[in-house]
């Protein structure tokens, strides 16, 4: 499913009716309004809303026309950068959507605005019409009180709209960009100019070069010399928000793949301990994508010399008490975490084991057996993890906890992506029930038919190729890990060559009515990968488990039950 995110920021986080009622015009239909995060000394609100790119750039002209009817620049006065009403309007792909495909709606809404609202417009990062027009804080520069002089210079003639200031709106930046977090790291003192040093510290652009006099340097064009600061992809700059009582350094981390969070925190750690001060915790802004958090949970167990391979909830609670994120207001991952917020679209897996169990009992269609065989197979990929962490701590595994780490983190992630296709084997039967409703005298339906066929076949072949590792997982942590838990392991086992043969009968029953030789071959050969696998795993399990019985109950194990 082609998924949008969008995140506009307005210039308003003071009165509620009024940055309630700027978001709420968004929420059109097949629209999802995730979050509304208003800043009071910001005087800013960040409300975040995703759905399929055609919503997605309706809610956001909505929002916009509510904006600038709502929020009068003129009167507009707050601690961060601005230059109109609706100040910034980002794409950023989630699910099916390149960044060209995102900059492209930007550029639709854009011309929309422009030529519907007669305001400027300018473009920015992967929609952006010139390389000067790319950063954000190029266009923003001079802010809203600047930009009546800067609005009629032939460099800064907007994208869209005129080229006319307009007091009560100002303008609006549009752009597509990948996903961007707004952080802000907490200090002890409430000065701006210490914080505002630390920012400098850190961020990319650095700081002016300055003689002895405090005067800057410039090259031999007259420009200023800058001195570029320790990471790369991070703007960021130092306020003081009495709301809070401290000042921060206030970043942009616009790579994530760069400079992570976490590494964005302990830079400013070191900086403020080096200047005498000291980081009490941290503010994310917005939402964040999960994996920013689970990075940063893995780099401060490393740190404490504690497995990684834990349930997503156990690396996140660990971010969140060590970045301090509830230092100055509440962080409930459930409500700040994009991925989180998106689970009404995962009914599924976030049931519980009793829902799940009515809802498979009863007369519906759907989940049926490749929901079933998928969820088996994540089962048996924690049961696996589940062991790698018991024996990672454990006295006398201290040489086996990297290969214990290991397995536990891939039997975490093979957990949730078997997990997904729980919900995801439903949706492509759902689909698939969607193209056969169709008329039959639709040309188009004996197409559809096909195609949905062969996408509700991919989701439980999936599952069958991923059962192969799941196996060996469980085979290597019975080596290495617990022997006290090697039965865990061994349920890991069959649970995962149940799984397999479930999902092959899912296959073969799905290209009953499409001729698709080379999926078949596919299920084919990991299924006989996984029997193979399964034999030589049930065997090692069973001797080992042999061996540790006195010579008498072993022997008697061998009978056979009466």
């Amino acid at each position: 499913m082609k998924l949008v995110e969008c995140v506009p920021n307005i210039s308003e986080g003071r009165r509620p009716e009024v940055y309630e009622a700027v978001a709420a015009a968004a929420a059109v239909p097949g629209i999802t309004l995730l979050n509304i995060d208003p800043g009071f000394e910001t005087n800013r609100t960040v409300i975040t809303f995703v759905g399929g790119p055609d919503a997605v750039v309706e809610g956001a002209f909505q929002l916009i026309r509510k904006g600038y009817e709502l929020i009068d620049m003129s009167k507009h006065r707050g601690a961060h950068p601005r230059i109109g009403a609706v100040d910034v309007v980002p794409f950023v792909p989630v699910s099916e959507m390149t960044m060209d495909e995102c900059a492209e709606l930007a550029r639709r809404l854009g011309r929309r605005v422009g030529d519907e609202l007669s305001l400027p417009v300018y473009l920015y990062e992967f929609a952006a019409s010139a390389p000067h027009r790319r950063n954000l804080a190029d266009i923003r520069e001079g802010e809203y009180e600047g930009l009546a002089q800067k609005i009629v210079h032939m460099d800064w003639k907007p994208d869209f709209g005129p080229a006319k200031f307009n007091p009560r709106c100002g303008a609006t930046v549009i752009g597509a960009r990948k996903f961007l977090v707004a952080y802000n790291v907490n200090l002890n003192t409430m000065d701006k100019r210490l914080a505002t040093r630390v920012a400098f510290d850190v961020r990319e652009r650095g700081r002016m070069k300055r003689d002895a006099e405090g005067q800057p340097i410039l090259d031999r064009n007259g420009e200023p010399l800058w001195e570029p600061g320790l990471l790369k992809s991070v703007k960021a700059v130092g306020w003081a928000i009495p709301e809070y009582g401290r000042a921060q350094v206030s970043i942009n981390l616009t790579d994530l793949d760069v400079t992570p969070l976490h590494v964005a925190f302990d830079t400013c750690e070191e900086r403020a301990r080096e200047r005498g001060l000291r980081v009490t915790g941290s503010e994310i802004v917005g939402l964040v994508p999960l994996s920013v958090l689970l990075d940063a949970g893995r780099h401060y167990l490393r740190r404490m010399g504690r497995p990684t391979g834990v349930p997503d909830s156990a690396l996140v609670q660990t971010a969140i008490q060590t970045l301090g994120l509830s230092e100055v207001k509440p962080f409930d991952p459930k409500e700040r975490v994009i991925e989180y917020r998106l689970q009404s679209m995962s009914k599924l897996a976030s049931l519980s084991v009793r829902e799940f169990l009515d809802e498979l009992s009863s007369d519906s269609p759907a989940p049926g057996g490749g929901s079933v065989a998928a969820l088996a197979a994540s089962m048996a990929a924690g049961l696996a993890s589940m062991v790698a962490v018991l024996s990672h701590t454990k006295k006398g595994f201290e040489s086996k906890q990297h290969a214990l780490d290991t397995i536990a983190m891939r039997g975490q992630e093979l957990k949730g992506q078997l997990l997904a296709a729980v919900d995801a084997d439903t949706a492509a039967f759902d689909r698939l029930l969607e193209a056969m409703r169709m008329p039959k005298d639709d040309p188009n339906r004996e197409r559809a038919i096909d195609d949905a066929t062969v996408a509700a076949t991919e989701v439980p072949l999936g599952v069958l190729e991923a059962c192969p590792e799941v196996i060996e997982l469980c085979r290597e942590v019975a080596r290495l890990g617990l022997q006290a838990s090697l039965s865990d392991a061994g349920v890991g086992v069959q649970m995962a060559r149940a799984a397999a043969a479930g999902a092959y009968q899912n296959v073969c029953i799905n290209l009953a009515n499409v001729d698709k030789p080379e999926l078949l071959a596919r299920a084919d050969a990991a299924l006989l990968k996984v029997k193979e696998l399964h034999a030589i795993a049930e065997e090692e399990t069973l001797v080992k488990l042999r061996d540790a019985l006195s010579p008498e109950r072993s022997e008697g194990s061998m009978r056979a039950p009466r």
